[in-house]
């Protein structure tokens, strides 16, 4: 089972085999819960990742990496909410949050 953060969930980042039943779980998440996980980063914006180290207190790098999730993984999407972070944010700007998702691919 591997963890990761990423800015995005794509339906193209599942690698499943579809003859078997299974279904995304998405849960809001607690920035702590993100804070204290032991993922990989891929967040493909530096942005992006600059303001999300500011918020989970630890330094979170871009990669643009491209992720397949396979069953248990996990993947924490730090959501920009608010609009686009304005080039060479290190917080959120007035009006823009992060929410914090987990999204899990299990068997039903």
């Amino acid at each position: 089972m591997a963890s990761y953060l990423a800015n995005a969930f794509s339906l193209q980042m599942i690698d499943i085999d579809t003859s078997e039943e299974s279904f995304l779980q998405v849960t809001s998440v607690r920035a702590e819960e993100v804070a204290e996980a032991d993922f990989v980063s891929v967040i493909g914006h530096a942005d992006t990742a600059n303001v999300v180290s500011g918020i989970l207190n630890r330094e979170v790098k871009m990669n643009r990496q491209s992720v397949k999730l396979t069953l248990m993984d996990t993947l924490y999407v730090a959501q920009v909410v608010g609009g686009r972070l304005p080039e060479g944010a290190t917080t959120l700007p007035e009006g823009f949050r992060i929410e914090f998702l987990k999204v899990r691919l299990v068997l039903t």
